[in-house]
């Protein structure tokens, strides 16, 4: 039992119950209070609807998704808070001011149905696109409604495919049947409560006829049917997510005979017609030959199934290089490669003499190129996305046969003038160079804040922020993002060298960044704040409660905190491959040995910490925050708290509700940073 863990009965775990009344009003009562700290001023309400306006300017790019000869995207201004779904021509698309066709008003949905319906995502009836499944949910959680829609009448079809609440997985077979994984009843999902099982559901059939065609067990992450459609080579499929780090797949072959692809659990394994990609995230032995982890492997899939072991290797990692992304065209497959956090991408083509591999030009440093609007299904050419910490998105059209053309590019929203990005790396206590991006007009040196994650492998990459540009940077801030292990900025060894027990190089890499920073004269301590979300809030946790000399103040936003607990709560039972398990006691030494909810120490001096989470949050159960929170306050440290009663972890219920969390971070820094009000959006000193 994971109480046991923690050392004796947990006083605050009454919190974790996310609707008692009790616990509600004892939310509420501390957001009111930091409401009403940091958002009460002319500052905070110029900042707020400076974002806000940014959030919803038309002038911005609408970033579609490609589907055959229709782009889609989701569209939220002043007028649709909550969006409108809707899609365009690729011709029309690249017009200064494209038509597109409405499909569906979130916002009058919402009302005329009296929810609060956040846009889940919508998956297509591929190739006629008559269809589609949309996904709805509930205040923005991970949970979704599932309801069939007509694009060709724009309604929803009344008599069509709806699945009920659930952290449920569908995927059209035809256009009269489906897969589906959702809540079935006892037993039908794992402990981390997305689907166990998937069933073949037929159209005018309830749901609970459905007819079960895999299983997995109670302690995966989740299962999933698939079915390939491309002409020529369609293919049902099943996987079984065992863990963050290991899946199985299977494939339908010769009737009902499913057949596990034979490669590395913990391999990354796609496949595009008969060509099979494997990417190993450890060493792997194979036909007489060892891959090493993170190399991007390539065969022929109906020869690998048929027993054949010869590939072909398209990429080796080096020190300094690591595969980011591969996505395919409709004849080539794209490798976005980074190189010490910048990004190229390679084109490579099959034939059946060999590989060949063409690289696009490189962008410009301290920039990200990545690879979009792809269509595997008939067509070749992509969107190239670039952006960079002081550089507006631009994205360009390209095809494997021609050079990339600029389509459309974004408005600058911050005055960057006088601002660039150098690259540093500190180094770690064990010795590893670890590389990290500052930010900042020439020269400055005052209130900085800090970024990272280090987790699940996850990258930070150069990225444009208008938020973070006119509620820091335009102001005189100054940016830090921490390219510390955890992440895939080196590949599966980055990330591997942070799992588990290795987890503490994570947060030594961190702290080793914040006092480079004050090495260097860029920042002191006083004036370095940090800023970390869902696993990036267990890092801040950790600098609170094991580095609190090396920071002015800390943002914990949507955070896992009490390591003892984390796997019973919500989707945590999928993160013990990430973290480790607290039931094991080999586990709990280490993982206690860090986790911040039970080492909140008395007479220590703390920074002041704002800590964030929203009710709904279904993924990262807001009892971490809510706990912390209360022991924070029982030892006597300076603690504010907000917790949103709409949006979930992933998903805000809006642009306002998102441009009013981003200013009080951004207020909550420059307060307790010492960060002068000097703005253009505010017309010179408040």
């Amino acid at each position: 039992m994971k109480q046991a863990n923690s050392g004796g009965a947990d006083p605050h775990l009454w919190l974790e119950d996310v609707d008692d009344g009790t616990a509600i009003a004892w939310a509420t009562a501390r957001t009111e209070a930091t409401w009403a700290e940091f958002a009460g001023s002319t500052a905070f309400a110029h900042l707020s609807q400076r974002i806000l306006d940014i959030r919803q300017d038309r002038t911005r790019i609408a970033h579609p998704a490609r589907v055959g000869n229709w782009y889609y995207n989701l569209w939220r201004d002043s007028q649709h808070p909550r969006g409108v779904w809707r899609r365009t021509t690729l011709s029309e698309y690249r017009t200064q001011d494209p038509r597109w066709e409405r499909l569906i008003d979130l916002d009058v949905l919402a009302a005329a149905e009296n929810e609060d319906w956040v846009w889940g995502g919508a998956t297509m009836l591929r190739p006629a696109q008559t269809r589609a499944l949309v996904h709805l949910s509930r205040g923005g959680s991970d949970a979704v409604v599932v309801r069939e829609f007509d694009l060709t009448a724009g309604t929803f079809v009344s008599d069509g495919f709806v699945v009920p609440e659930a952290k449920t997985r569908v995927c059209w077979i035809d256009e009269s049947s489906i897969y589906v994984g959702t809540d079935f009843g006892a037993g039908s999902l794992t402990r981390s409560g997305y689907p166990r099982t998937a069933k073949r559901w037929q159209r005018g059939t309830p749901i609970t006829d459905a007819v079960t065609v895999f299983e997995g067990h109670a302690d995966d992450v989740s299962v999933t049917a698939g079915f390939d459609k491309m002409p020529g080579f369609e293919r049902h499929y099943f996987v079984r997510v065992l863990d963050t780090a290991r899946q199985e797949i299977r494939l339908l072959c010769d009737g009902d005979n499913a057949v596990r692809l034979d490669v590395p659990a913990d391999a990354a394994t796609a496949w595009h017609r008969d060509t099979l990609i494997v990417v190993p995230r450890s060493a792997w032995e194979t036909g007489g030959n060892t891959y090493p982890a993170g190399a991007v492997l390539a065969s022929s899939l109906s020869r690998f199934l048929a027993g054949g072991d010869a590939f072909e290797v398209l990429f080796t990692p080096d020190a300094h290089t690591s595969l980011i992304d591969a996505e395919w065209t409709a004849s080539h497959l794209l490798l976005t490669i980074m190189r010490d956090v910048q990004s190229l991408i390679a084109v490579c083509a099959p034939s059946p003499t060999g590989w060949s591999i063409e690289w696009l030009p490189s962008g410009t440093p301290m920039t990200t190129s990545s690879v979009s609007c792809t269509d595997p299904l008939d067509n070749d050419e992509f969107l190239l996305k670039t952006t960079g910490f002081t550089q507006p998105p631009a994205l360009l059209e390209a095809s494997p046969h021609r050079p990339p053309e600029l389509v459309k590019q974004s408005p600058a929203f911050f005055d960057a003038s006088g601002m660039g990005t150098e690259q540093y790396f500190a180094t770690s206590p064990d010795g590893t160079d670890v590389p990290y991006f500052v930010t900042r007009r020439a020269g400055a040196t005052g209130p900085t804040i800090m970024a990272g994650y280090g987790g699940f492998g996850k990258s930070l990459l150069p990225a444009y922020d208008a938020q973070k540009g006119a509620g820091w940077l335009e102001r005189g801030g100054i940016s830090v993002v921490a390219n510390i292990r955890g992440g895939n900025e080196y590949g599966p060894r980055w990330h591997d060298q942070a799992r588990r027990e290795g987890r503490v190089h994570a947060f030594e890499d961190f702290a080793a960044i914040a006092r480079d920073l004050v090495n260097r004269g860029i920042t002191t301590p006083d004036q370095l704040g940090a800023v970390g979300r869902s696993n990036g809030g267990l890092l801040i946790g950790v600098m609170l409660t094991r580095y609190p000399e090396l920071f002015g103040a800390l943002a914990c936003r949507m955070p896992v905190l009490d390591m003892a607990r984390f796997s019973e709560l919500h989707a945590g039972a999928s993160w013990t491959a990430e973290y480790g398990d607290p039931d094991n006691p080999r586990d709990w030494a280490y993982l206690g040995a860090y986790s911040p909810y039970h080492h909140v120490e008395c007479g220590r001096p703390y920074p002041p910490v704002l800590i964030t989470t929203s009710t709904r949050d279904d993924r990262v159960h807001p009892g971490h925050a809510r706990k912390m929170v209360a022991r924070l306050e029982e030892a006597g440290h300076e603690v504010w708290y907000c917790e949103q009663t709409t949006g979930g972890h992933r998903r805000s219920a809006g642009k306002r509700q998102a441009a009013y969390s981003s200013a009080l971070v951004y207020e909550f820094f420059r307060l307790k940073l010492g960060l002068p009000l000097v703005s253009p959006a505010i017309q010179g000193p408040v």
